[in-house]
């Protein structure tokens, strides 16, 4: 499966799930579809000014974590 979604958020807005504070992320994909993705998945795209983007989930097909990707 995979999902491919826009997020924009500032550095001190994540924090709370940088720090795991906070596990889960939810964004909205294109299609509408609402999904909770553990926040750490993001930490390789985190920069100074937050995280900004578009990405690519993709799970197996019993919905475990294969990568995310920004595109």
């Amino acid at each position: 499966m995979q999902f491919t979604f826009t997020m924009y958020i500032s550095f001190e807005d994540f924090l709370p799930y940088y720090r795991g504070y906070v596990k889960n992320v939810e964004v909205r994909d294109v299609r509408g579809k609402l999904l909770h993705i553990n926040g750490k998945y993001f930490r390789p795209f985190v920069t100074t000014s937050g995280i900004q983007g578009q990405f690519v989930l993709q799970l197996d097909t019993s919905g475990k974590f294969i990568s995310l990707n920004k595109i």
